[in-house]
């Protein structure tokens, strides 16, 4: 009878081991997403700007979270030349990449390639900056075109609604930059007739430049009041060429973007105000997105906006 129960009892305790060792991978595939480790591809427009390295760190931190994704990230060693951005992209379709997420330097120049990823299977993921087709799966961006308007009436404000201003913008090509120049230009020409834009120089987003612009516009216009900088090197530029020139009481600038950089121009008072984008959600919803396509899924809403903030001396605290 004893030997009958040790029996039994060896025998029930055989299956529940067997039943605890099935479901261990049942965890892990609620823990990874569909159970496969899929590698996507992050090209931005160059990988210095804090703006491109936070989305980068949000696309790491959506990859961690997620368990099962690995991040490539790539970029220009300049913002000039989508050509070498088009390479990247053709680097990540003969690597068979899972995904790619792209922030476009030219919205015509990448346009080929996008469609040729798309055509090849790959999920696209447009981040920031828009490219001239509608063959790709999300895209996460700033409504640049309100936060231009938001500016141009920053700007407008801040010298009273009358007088000259200039425009300092980065790429010529750049779907999101041209909007903003663009979309600033039509507010205050429809808004505010007695401002008038004098020029707009395009820096490629080098402060180098955008400063040299900045000082050639003030030596040119002895009445300039305003500029208005459409991202962060030319923002920062602009900062530091009213800020050299000791003019930051007499010639108010508006600008793109948030860094170390914006913030202490904006603490001397150099830059009034800047048009703060959220480039950490960019990258963490677009991983988040690729991930949906990547196993089956579409994502629900395609064009997502990722808001803006307009950063000023009185909230700088609260802007990260």
């Amino acid at each position: 009878m004893k030997k009958l129960l040790a029996m039994l009892l060896l025998g029930v305790l055989v299956i529940s081991f067997a039943g605890c060792a099935k479901e261990a991978p049942e965890s892990d595939v609620a823990a990874g997403g569909d159970g496969e480790t899929y590698t996507m591809t992050l090209i931005t427009m160059d990988s210095m700007d804090e703006h491109w390295l936070k989305v980068k760190n949000g696309a790491e931190a959506a990859a961690a979270e997620l368990g099962n994704i690995k991040v490539v990230f790539d970029a220009p060693q300049t913002k000039v030349d989508a050509t070498v951005q088009a390479q990247l992209v053709e680097n990540a379709i003969v690597n068979k990449s899972d995904a790619i997420l792209l922030a476009a330097l030219d919205k015509e120049a990448l346009k080929p390639v996008v469609e040729k990823a798309k055509e090849a299977g790959i999920p696209v993921i447009l981040v920031d900056s828009g490219v001239s087709t509608e063959n790709y799966d999300a895209f996460l961006s700033t409504d640049n075109a309100a936060a231009a308007e938001l500016a141009a009436d920053n700007l407008a404000e801040l010298i009273g609604k009358t007088g000259k201003i200039a425009i300092i913008n980065a790429q010529a090509g750049a779907g999101t930059t041209m909007t903003r120049e663009n979309a600033f230009r039509d507010r205050i020409e429809s808004q505010y007739p007695d401002i008038e834009i004098v020029g707009v120089q395009y820096s490629d987003g080098d402060k180098q430049k955008a400063l040299n612009y900045a000082t050639d516009y003030m030596t040119q216009y002895p009445d300039l009041v305003g500029i208005y900088a459409c991202n962060e090197g030319s923002t920062v530029g602009v900062g530091n060429a009213v800020d050299q020139a000791g003019k930051s009481d007499s010639i108010h600038v508006v600008g793109f973007d948030f860094s170390a950089d914006v913030k202490a121009l904006i603490e001397k008072g150099a830059i009034k105000a800047s048009m703060v984008q959220n480039p950490y959600v960019m990258g963490y919803e677009g991983i988040k997105a690729a991930s949906t396509v990547v196993s089956g899924g579409q994502v629900s809403v395609r064009d997502i906006d990722t808001g803006v903030t307009v950063a000023t001396l009185e909230n700088l605290a609260d802007i990260k």
